[in-house]
């Protein structure tokens, strides 16, 4: 298959190409950068939000996956934001109904659900958490992921373009320098997890209160769209343990997310569809209910049983849509047992 990537440099980029590549296909890669080399595939230098370029770059490709975007809201302005992300999007999906081409497959976020950087809390009905799952998005970033997502809607409704929208979470690399960096999020967050869980019943009901309080507090200040994102997650035990949280311990490997992109690619379907897309386990190791008694207390519904560290994100649809299936789990470190 011909396939044109945009944003095939980032970590999701990387690993995408370097999946399609070795298993045959011819890829074309674009991006804003002069004089980029990419192993096994072909580079042209264009940016998204330039619809003419685009159409031109996109002749003979069959189909396409989009990953160029702002990927943070401290990032941008919201103005910023919406124009890459959203008017990018439209370009590209714009330029590929010229060409008459009928599969994108288009990098989403988990925060087109509106939970993590919202400026504005919402009731969650139920877990796992799934696509027919009300979202509100309050922030600039995530609401420009659920416009991702309506355009490729309308995309499929006027120029039946198939695909779908992947919510990917957190992605780390193994190998690479942001490997480091994830992992000590990671561990942190498996930390502070642990601290709570050792205070006595009363003393750690009052601690998450606390921490979920103060959470609450930097939405309102809109903690997330100043430069710098607020508190570093990375570096701070309290912050990455609610970060955690916001994102419902989530994570994927890159290698998965190339995974998903390949298959949504081959997969026999039609429609636009948005899908999660995550490891099968939460990124703790904990018992999943464990976590949802002592940070969701409030939340009783349930759309299914959770077994043991289950992750609270659906992939359901995901499997039945595309065949997709984690292969690659993060390790929990010292402080919880080795994930299978």
């Amino acid at each position: 298959m011909k396939v044109l990537v945009t944003g095939g440099t980032g970590n999701v980029g990387r690993a995408a190409v370097e999946r399609l590549v070795r298993h045959g296909h011819t890829v074309r890669v674009i991006g804003r950068r002069a004089n980029t080399v990419i192993e096994g595939a072909e580079y042209r230098q264009c940016d998204v939000t330039d619809l003419d370029e685009l159409i031109r770059v996109m002749d003979g490709i069959e189909a396409v996956v989009h990953l160029a975007a702002i990927p943070h809201p401290s990032k941008g302005s919201g103005p910023e934001i919406f124009h890459i992300n959203c008017d990018g999007t439209y370009h590209v999906y714009e330029a590929a109904a010229i060409h008459g081409t009928r599969r994108v497959v288009t990098a989403s976020s988990i925060n087109a659900f509106g939970y993590n950087f919202g400026i504005k809390n919402f009731d969650l009905l139920y877990f796992p958490v799934d696509e027919e799952h009300p979202a509100c998005t309050t922030d600039p970033y995530s609401f420009s992921k659920q416009v991702t997502e309506a355009i490729a809607d309308y995309y499929w409704r006027r120029e039946g373009i198939s695909g779908v929208c992947l919510r990917l979470p957190a992605v780390y690399e193994v190998n690479a320098g942001g490997e480091t960096y994830f992992y000590r999020f990671a561990d942190n967050v498996a930390r502070g997890v642990a601290r709570l869980l050792d205070l006595p019943d009363t003393e750690r009901r009052k601690r998450a209160d606390d921490l979920i309080r103060r959470f609450e507090a930097l939405r309102v200040e809109r903690a997330w769209e100043r430069p710098g994102g607020g508190r570093s997650p990375y570096d701070d035990l309290d912050a990455a343990l609610m970060f955690g949280r916001s994102n419902f311990w989530t994570s994927i490997d890159a290698r998965d997310s190339a995974q998903a992109i390949e298959k949504a690619l081959l997969a026999g379907y039609t429609g636009s569809h948005p899908l999660f897309v995550n490891d099968r386990y939460n990124m703790v190791g904990v018992d999943s209910e464990t976590l949802l008694n002592l940070f969701f207390p409030e939340v009783e519904g349930r759309k299914k049983s959770l077994q043991g560290d289950e992750t609270l994100v659906s992939i359901d649809k995901a499997r039945a849509l595309i065949g997709y299936e984690p292969e690659h789990s993060l390790p929990t470190g010292d402080l919880f047992p080795k994930r299978r």
